[in-house]
């Protein structure tokens, strides 16, 4: 058949040319992705949705999207295609990439083989897809950041959230006692139902005595923070002696600050907590860290729970849900 009248296949993306309002996004179809050597494609099932997704898709975020720009960068779905020098995966398998994926609003990405992981046969596409960002935070946020012990009392605030929702399971099985946040009953009651140990209100009027309480008399020795706002302060200033306050993001709005004297006071710590960085810098950590979970996976011992999901076509309103920080778990976008 001559090549003009050849069928190119094709799936779908969303994409804009101008990341500022999610009204410039829409859906198009381009040619499939051919995986190279080293790659393979799937057949993208679902794609996590958070608040950094949310930043980025609307350029708040403070490393700029390259145009024209298509959202997403945790997937799950199955393999359609294997590229050349690919071993020990095959077309149909159930996967998640353990890296970020670019372009993940999309019918179709492709990945390195390497980072590939299977996914349980009981797990769900969407499940999957709110697994690896989250995780992986958490992990590196407790673990490497925070160095948690067993018998240490974990703060997390926000905890109804991905990244919380994960440090609250993260915490719980590596020994920790924990005291999440919810700024309502129903965010509370499913921090609890995570595995929290106690669950308190944001009310900052009587909030340090409230933790101090949830907290046995004492403060926490780690906090776990991708909210910053109006409770960043005060949870600093309830850490334990020689605690430590994990900065993973500023959910909660405006960025705050806190004076010098307050760590010197308290002996504590504010420790920065950035994957992306921890990911380039410390590569071979990252990759221990992305083993475990990959155990885990196979396991069948990990899991995420999923909040919102919306259909392909509602992708903005997916966005614009992921940013309002009013859902429980993770939103999820469902490509079928």
């Amino acid at each position: 058949m001559p090549e003009d009248e050849r069928i190119i296949a094709t799936g779908r993306v969303v994409r804009t040319r101008t990341v500022r309002e999610l009204d410039a996004y829409a859906i198009e179809r381009e040619p499939l992705p051919v995986p190279a050597a080293g790659e393979v494609r799937l057949r993208v099932r679902a794609c996590g949705v958070g608040y950094v997704d949310a930043l980025h898709a609307t350029g708040r975020y403070q490393l700029a999207a390259t145009v024209p720009f298509v959202p997403g960068v945790e997937v799950a779905g199955e393999i359609d295609a294997i590229g050349p020098e690919v071993e020990g995966l095959a077309v149909g398998m159930r996967v998640i990439p353990l890296m970020s994926v670019r372009g993940g609003f999309a019918d179709h990405v492709v990945a390195p083989a390497v980072q590939i992981a299977r996914i349980p046969d009981a797990m769900s596409f969407a499940e999957a897809a709110a697994i690896r960002a989250n995780w992986l935070t958490a992990m590196h946020a407790l673990v490497d950041r925070g160095g948690v012990a067993s018998g240490e009392t974990v703060l997390v605030i926000g905890a109804a959230g991905g990244v919380g929702g994960a440090a609250v399971q993260l915490a719980k099985r590596l020994g920790a006692r924990v005291v999440a946040t919810g700024s309502s009953e129903a965010k509370r009651d499913f921090a609890r139902r995570l595995g929290a140990d106690m669950a308190i209100d944001t009310d900052p009027d009587g909030w340090r005595d409230r933790l101090a309480e949830a907290c046995g008399g004492s403060g926490p020795d780690i906090v776990v923070d991708p909210v910053g706002g109006p409770l960043f302060e005060p949870a600093f200033r309830s850490l334990a002696w020689n605690g430590r306050h994990l900065v993973i993001g500023f959910a909660g709005g405006p960025i705050p600050s806190l004076k010098a004297n307050l760590p010197l006071l308290k002996g504590a710590m504010l420790v920065g907590v950035d994957v992306r960085q921890f990911n380039l810098r410390q590569p071979e950590r990252a990759e221990a860290n992305r083993a475990l979970l990959r155990q885990w996976l196979a396991e069948g011992s990990v899991g995420a729970p999923v909040g919102a999901t919306f259909p392909f076509e509602r992708h903005r309103e997916a966005l614009d849900h992921a940013a309002s920080g009013a859902g429980l778990g993770k939103t999820v976008l469902l490509m079928d």
